[in-house]
């Protein structure tokens, strides 16, 4: 069944002594104001890994995969290793196999490659699901970097005439995040995939019930799912989701800078305020408001009234009584 509402909400993503989303430096990336922030692919990177290792029926076309030699497919061979049957002939063809693919009924593409007569075909799908750069709403911004030692020597290096430099393994480098709550604001709109879903045709997908259950367990769960040594210490900490009713045509403004968040003691205090306050303005409009959190860690301070809540790793409702 198709799913037809909108949804607006946000996730928050936690770094303990550990680095999100770096930038070509290996630092964590920051704001020219000092304040550290992530990209929105870093969120869906971690969606798209969480659906294509949890739900491998599902197909994920823009994710890296490599060849038989270990190098990574271009665009022609991934589109060829996913649609081997593909007579790569029509537009037609081209959008219903791409909208085959979740992450792409999701989250949309740009896609241009040559069809087998040699002509270009360029196909732009603008999709439902909008995702925002995470900035770290936490007041602190503490990157520290520390030395790490290979167990090789780099033959390249220049060493000096003393035998123990010679001997010498090679230094590196790498930089973290002391303390980091990254909030990731998006929005759902199913009527973005409408069009090209017309034009594509009969057999065409568009986002479905399904769809939505897979996205939503994995902006809960992809962050934590993910471990590397990067991003050992990362965690989903929040999600709120915020479901309109199918026909309401209102539009709520991004909750990026209105969720506060201090510590008291070990407990992380999240407060929804300003956020409960649009809620309560728009209640007509609003079918359903969930939130999922790290019960052991975050206390949750001014939750949206009727307001139903979910332990973020189990998914299982959190009483009234227990939620703290």
């Amino acid at each position: 069944m198709n799913f037809k509402n909108r949804v607006f909400g946000c996730a928050v993503v936690r770094a303990i002594n550990a680095n999100y989303n770096a930038d070509f430096s290996h630092q964590p990336r920051t704001l020219p104001d000092g304040k550290v922030y992530a990209t929105d692919k870093a969120f869906k990177y971690l969606v798209k890994n969480y659906i294509k290792d949890l739900y491998p029926e599902e197909t994920i076309f823009y994710f890296k995969s490599q060849k038989a030699d270990f190098n990574p497919r271009s665009l022609e061979e991934t589109y060829d290793f996913r649609f081997p049957k593909s007579e790569r002939k029509s537009k037609t063809e081209f959008a219903q196999n791409l909208l085959s693919c979740l992450d792409i009924r999701c989250f949309g593409a740009t896609f241009a490659m040559k069809a087998k007569e040699g002509n270009n075909v360029a196909i732009s799908i603008h999709g439902p699901v909008q995702v925002n750069h995470g900035i770290n709403i936490w007041s602190e911004n503490n990157i520290f970097s520390e030395q790490i030692m290979s167990p090789f020597v780099n033959p390249k290096e220049k060493k000096s005439d003393d035998e123990k430099d010679k001997a010498a393994t090679t230094l590196g480098r790498q930089s973290k995040l002391q303390e980091g709550h990254y909030l990731h604001h998006f929005s759902i709109n199913p009527k973005n995939l409408e069009e090209i879903v017309s034009l594509a045709g009969e057999g065409s997908r568009n986002l479905s019930d399904e769809d939505i259950t897979k996205l939503k367990t994995a902006f809960r769960l992809g962050a934590t799912y993910f471990d590397s040594a990067a991003k050992a210490g990362i965690d989903n900490e929040l999600l709120l989701w915020v479901q309109l009713k199918p026909d309401s045509k209102k539009v709520l403004p991004s909750f990026s800078n209105l969720i506060k968040i201090t510590k008291k003691e070990d407990k992380v205090i999240i407060d929804l305020s300003e956020v409960k306050s649009i809620i309560n303005e728009n209640q007509e409009d609003i079918q359903s408001v969930e939130l999922y959190y790290l019960k052991n860690s975050v206390e949750i301070s001014n939750a949206p009234e009727n307001c139903k809540k979910f332990n973020i790793i189990s998914g299982k409702e959190i009483k009234s009584a227990e939620a703290k």
